[in-house]
């Protein structure tokens, strides 16, 4: 009686459907981190399109903020490839993993989400303010730089998350 409760307790923790949180885990890694991506694209060069009429020579040095908002799709990536990197055999693979490769997917892409707006947000206003006061660069870099961290911070987390593993044989017979 006592080893069919273990054997129920082992079942329950390695599911024949548990790697589907790891497979969502790098969806919503890539999803979001790109989601992030384009939007802080587009407000930021919209903004560099602007300012390219107010001052032409300037154009090249106001696509600073288009450039970080499309190295947030690379974070996803990233993250996704760590992810993909440590699921395992699926026969045997924990419910613990599993979540903690969402939890990276899920961190990654809304870090990045976040960071994108912020980009694309601080891009617009600060390339036309540039175009104008050209002193403001060092001011909007700083903040593009800010901006930027968030998404570097949610993929520190996300990739420790994604290497944290426990044994499929000890918990999974």
């Amino acid at each position: 009686m006592a080893g069919d409760d273990v054997l129920v307790t082992y079942t329950e923790m390695c599911p024949a459907s548990s790697s589907f949180y790891a497979w969502m885990g790098i969806a919503a890694a890539m999803a979001f981190s790109c989601l992030g991506s384009a939007y802080g694209t587009a407000k930021a060069g919209v903004g560099v399109m602007s300012a390219g009429l107010i001052k032409p020579s300037a154009a090249m040095k106001n696509t600073l903020p288009v450039i970080m908002a499309g190295i947030l799709g690379i974070y996803g990536l990233l993250t996704s490839i760590a992810i993909m990197a440590n699921i395992g055999d699926m026969a045997v693979y924990p419910l613990y993993n599993s979540y903690a490769q969402l939890a990276a997917g899920l961190c990654t892409g809304f870090t990045s989400l976040s960071a994108g707006i912020a980009l694309g947000v601080c891009g617009n206003a600060g390339v036309r303010a540039v175009a104008r006061k050209p002193r403001l660069f060092v001011v909007m870099l700083l903040i593009l730089v800010l901006g930027e961290a968030l998404a570097i911070y949610g993929l520190i987390v996300s990739l420790i998350l994604a290497l944290k593993a426990i044994d499929p044989a000890v918990y999974c017979v």
